[in-house]
């Protein structure tokens, strides 16, 4: 179903609710009245029937068709052409979805063309028919009711970010090494949300340098107001959060680069205490090789070998022995292994 709700509205009031696009069409030719038709991803035809009928240009026809535009605000002739990125926050995910909400607004008509589940227009609805008197004031008012929903909307997105960001913050002191995929990913939706709100503020600009010009009410300048106060802190915060984000990258990074040299000192300190030992090692089994040695050649028994036969032959083969081991255990102790 892609006609979501599609009414007539007479000096501010719901009039009719037509059953097709062609009887909404019917009844804007015959009489005094706005009709609002509101699309959720129609299909090309729907959308350049629409167009053919409220005389819409085709460029615009084409990038509602596309989709994956820009938020943005063009004059074609009568009819205004605005672009909004809507976004809300998804709290089990974590994660900021964003959406595309495409506005045609011309004398006496309407038309949403929403591409993602945000932003709840039918509140926007029931808003404006809470209050005809604003209803009555046409087009205008139900674009700057859109404006200030998709605003209002972007406050929880702001609040949730400012979260994942406090909690980013603890994750990088606490040494989290999974927290360098988590910044990077939340820098990318604080871009893309920038991307969203940023051409807000020269958008509602733009429209207010058309209040005399196209002779808008003073209420709906004073509203279209209000919608501009309340988008510039929501700016402001988007930009504080990607120069924060910065620092936490630049934080982490160093902490990062910290615990490395942390570590490599201790993998230092271990080797060169390895190597101690195996210098330790390595100089006792000398020491206790050298009297192996004489032993293994005096053990051979041999029938004729020197000092064989010689009295002394035992005594001088222990000393030997001796001498080669306190030889080479002042060797070592002067070279430091001992």
């Amino acid at each position: 179903m892609t006609v979501l709700d599609n009414a007539v509205y007479v000096d501010g009031r719901r009039h009719a609710e037509p059953p097709t696009l062609e009887v909404t069409y019917e009844l804007l030719r015959d009489q005094q009245g706005m009709g609002w038709i509101g699309l959720y991803r129609p299909d090309p035809g729907e959308v350049r029937s629409v167009a053919a009928e409220f005389a819409i240009h085709e460029l615009a026809v084409e990038d509602t068709i596309a989709a994956h535009q820009r938020a943005k605000l063009e004059r074609y002739g009568d009819v205004l052409f605005t672009v909004l990125r809507p976004a809300r926050y998804v709290e089990a995910d974590e994660r900021v979805e964003f959406g595309e909400l495409h506005v045609f607004t011309g004398d006496d008509f309407v038309v949403t063309v929403r591409h993602a589940e945000s932003p709840d227009l039918a509140r926007v609805r029931r808003r404006l028919e809470s209050q005809p008197a604003l209803l009555r004031l046409g087009p205008e008012a139900v674009l700057y009711a859109i404006l200030d929903q998709v605003v209002d909307e972007y406050l929880p997105v702001v609040e949730g970010l400012e979260n994942d960001i406090d909690e980013i913050e603890d994750q990088v002191f606490a040494g989290d090494p999974s927290v360098s995929r988590r910044i990077y990913e939340l820098f990318r939706e604080v871009i893309e949300f920038q991307r969203a709100t940023r051409p807000l503020l020269r958008m509602l600009t733009d429209l207010a340098a058309g209040f005399e010009k196209y002779g808008v009410d003073d209420e709906l300048r004073r509203y279209l107001r209000d919608v501009h106060d309340h988008a510039i802190p929501i700016v402001e915060r988007a930009d504080g959060f990607r120069v924060l984000l910065q620092n936490i990258l630049t934080v982490n990074a160093t902490l990062v680069g910290q615990r490395q040299n942390e570590e490599t000192q201790q993998l230092t300190a271990t080797s060169l205490a390895q190597n101690e030992e195996v210098k330790r090692i390595s100089a006792w089994a000398a020491i206790l090789f050298a009297p192996t040695l004489v032993g293994t050649v005096y053990g051979m028994n041999f029938e004729v070998m020197p000092e064989l036969d010689w009295t002394y032959g035992y005594p001088m083969a222990i000393g030997l022995m001796l001498l080669m081991g306190v030889a080479l255990y002042a060797a070592f102790t002067r070279r430091g292994w001992l």
